[in-house]
């Protein structure tokens, strides 16, 4: 869902924005850099995710931490009012107004009416995520099949393909991480597309190791994703009657 139905990484780079402009006020004297605070955030938020998954408080978390490197590293005092500022501004990210991608409406009518079954499957805390789908009016599209994990990797996927009836030949994996989306669906033997998108997360930026065993497909837009299903399964009925 986020970063590929709705917008979200925009949100926290806007709230990023403003820590690392606070950040250096508060370390004036201290000849901080921009491009020092961001990266030593993007290195703690990035091991924090990957060992407690999506938890609403790791991001303001995060932020804290970088706060704290940075003190130690001063020997400026640790302000308990400054911390508390650090957490208000990272849970902010979660009350902004929630915008559709450019023809996520359009393509899950286009998908539907072409006969799929649609899914979503999202990263995230419960709460957050259901006000977002509720916002959005996804479930329209979804019904019962929203599945929201705290971790989204090869297990949680592996678990929902088996928690019902999926036909992984035709089963689709749609997205903008490599890390949670493909990856895990490529292992789950299901088709792919990647949705590329330009200043992407770090966390969601890997390697891909093996070769894909099953169709993948990388594309720059949303538009795009039911004429590569539609021709794909073209193809294959094509191939069926040669």
């Amino acid at each position: 869902m986020d970063d590929t139905l709705i917008h979200c990484n925009k949100y926290f780079e806007m709230i990023l924005c403003k820590f690392a402009d606070v950040m250096l006020e508060w370390f004036s004297e201290y000849q901080l850099t921009n491009s020092e605070i961001r990266s030593k955030q993007i290195e703690i938020d990035v091991a924090g995710v990957l060992k407690s998954g999506f938890a609403s408080k790791h991001f303001p978390q995060s932020m804290i931490e970088t706060y704290h490197y940075f003190s130690r590293m001063t020997g400026r005092e640790i302000n308990p009012a400054e911390e508390n500022q650090l957490m208000e501004l990272g849970m902010s990210v979660y009350e902004q107004n929630i915008e559709p991608y450019p023809g996520m409406v359009e393509t899950l009518d286009i998908l539907e009416h072409q006969g799929h079954e649609l899914n979503l499957y999202t990263g995230g805390e419960k709460a957050i995520q259901e006000r977002k789908i509720e916002q959005m009016k996804l479930a329209s599209y979804f019904h019962d099949r929203i599945y929201i994990r705290q971790h989204k990797n090869e297990e949680a996927l592996e678990q929902i393909l088996t928690s019902r009836h999926f036909d992984r030949e035709n089963t689709w994996m749609i997205g903008n991480s490599l890390r949670t989306d493909i990856i895990p669906a490529l292992a789950a033997g299901i088709n792919t597309i990647y949705i590329k998108l330009p200043n992407e997360w770090s966390y969601n930026v890997v390697e891909l190791k093996n070769e894909p065993t099953t169709a993948m497909y990388t594309v720059s837009s949303l538009e795009e994703v039911p004429s590569i299903i539609a021709e794909s399964i073209a193809a294959k009925q094509k191939k069926r009657t040669l």
